[in-house]
């Protein structure tokens, strides 16, 4: 079954409510979303950056740090009653209407 945004924002709202912590406060969900930035900036630095790992440093994997992302962006989002699907449909009008002419199409390529 693949995932939706809605799905993914639901199963960690399920992880998250059974605790009595609840979510952490948005100022600290920011932190720890810049936290996973660095931490995906600096595998992506070794994999396809000027900086090689240490051969002491274990090996990263980027899917995770993605998804380490997309973790806390959900935990934010659902902190903030915010649907994530809605808030996707809106950036891609943006994207869409502003920025329609922004980029050379390819050639035979129309949406």
């Amino acid at each position: 079954m693949d995932k939706t945004l809605r799905s993914i924002q639901q199963e960690i709202d399920d992880y998250i409510g059974q605790f009595e912590e609840g979510y952490f406060q948005p100022m600290t969900l920011i932190v720890r979303l810049v936290e996973e930035l660095g931490e995906l900036a600096r595998e992506v630095n070794h994999s396809y950056g000027e900086k090689p790992k240490k051969d002491t440093e274990p090996q990263g994997d980027i899917a995770l740090e993605l998804g380490d992302m997309l973790f806390v962006i959900a935990c934010l989002a659902n902190s903030l009653h915010i649907d994530l699907t809605q808030a996707h449909d809106r950036v891609m009008e943006k994207f869409q209407t502003r920025d329609k002419n922004r980029w050379t199409r390819k050639a035979g390529y129309t949406l």
